[in-house]
């Protein structure tokens, strides 16, 4: 019997207003080889507004994960947030699942809209998305923002206890929930104090039936193709600006990813000197919803340039 009604579904109908309130429009980009991108774009580009790319994370789609960064952001930059492939209404024929064909995609999304130059902001998933595309196209992006995200992960340290779990294939579990129980599994890793214990199966139900039912085997290899033989010394050099957001009590991240990006250095230009980073205290890897003003502020100010890189920091 089909539901009457979904509090997801109508959360997703706020969102698109509460989008479209603040000057963005959907539009859908077909690159003609069997993958279509969705993206939300300004309704008017203002030409003397730098341009900002918001690219998601694994969960709830782009609406949720960046609606109150929207809201801040979209005063000072044209900002576009494009759905990853399997994610929204993005999707594609294609075999590719790499995050590097991610990347190729949101910068033709971007070409479209003659967007030229711009900074990366990356959530999670999206970071290791913001970090390959800063890596390929480094001519065009001005700053690159990671947030949470393991960009210097290695495979073996899946195996050496670094993680919750000691496989893809477990975290893939975790990541993609199929039913309430898995769900508050998923939300006792994101948040340090989880609300998922004081919410009704129901309405975790109709949030899975949303937003976790469909592409659940690409997404899997999506997340098989970040650790596949992966090592710190394959990793591409970026020297844009960085700025590396992390929470300090992260179980799906863990903080040491974030303290090995930072001191990532190399004589040719690795993450070094151009980077700094904020550790946001009693936050986990939602961070975002857990602590928003104390995310927002020092990304507004390194994205405006209204404060220096600086050594790693704490937010409290």
């Amino acid at each position: 019997m089909p539901k009457c009604f979904s509090f997801t579904a109508t959360q997703n109908r706020c969102l698109k207003s509460t989008f479209s309130s603040r000057g963005l429009r959907s539009t859908f980009t077909d690159l003609k080889d069997g993958t279509i991108m969705h993206c939300w774009v300004p309704k008017s580009k203002k030409p003397t507004r730098p341009d900002l790319v918001l690219i998601h994370g694994f969960g709830a789609n782009s609406m949720w994960q960046w609606s109150e960064t929207v809201r801040i952001l979209s005063r000072h930059f044209n900002v576009y947030v494009p759905d990853l492939l399997f994610f929204g209404d993005s999707y594609t024929t294609r075999p590719e699942r790499t995050e590097s064909f991610q990347a190729q995609c949101v910068k033709r999304v971007m070409e479209a809209n003659s967007v030229t130059k711009m900074s990366v902001v990356g959530l999670s998933y999206g970071g290791f998305v913001a970090y390959d595309f800063a890596a390929q196209f480094g001519d065009c992006v001005e700053k690159v923002v990671i947030c949470c995200a393991g960009v210097c992960l290695e495979e073996k340290d899946l195996k050496e206890g670094l993680f919750a779990v000691s496989s893809v294939e477990d975290a893939a579990n975790i990541l993609l929930p199929q039913t309430p129980e898995q769900m508050r599994e998923l939300m006792g890793y994101t948040f340090v104090k989880a609300p998922a214990k004081v919410l009704p199966s129901c309405l975790l139900t109709d949030f899975i039936d949303e937003m976790f039912t469909q592409y659940v085997e690409e997404k899997k290899e999506l997340l098989l193709a970040i650790a596949k033989d992966r090592k710190l010394s394959d990793l591409p050099k970026i020297t844009q600006p960085t700025l590396i957001v992390w929470g300090d009590q992260d179980k799906i991240f863990p903080l040491e990813l974030g303290h090995r990006l930072k001191r990532f250095i190399s004589p040719t230009g690795h993450l070094g000197e151009n980077a700094q980073m904020v550790v946001i205290k009693n936050a986990g890897h939602g961070f975002l919803y857990e602590k928003p003003k104390d995310f927002h502020k020092p990304l507004k100010a390194f994205l405006l340039g209204t404060t220096k890189t600086a050594p790693s920091q704490d937010q409290t």
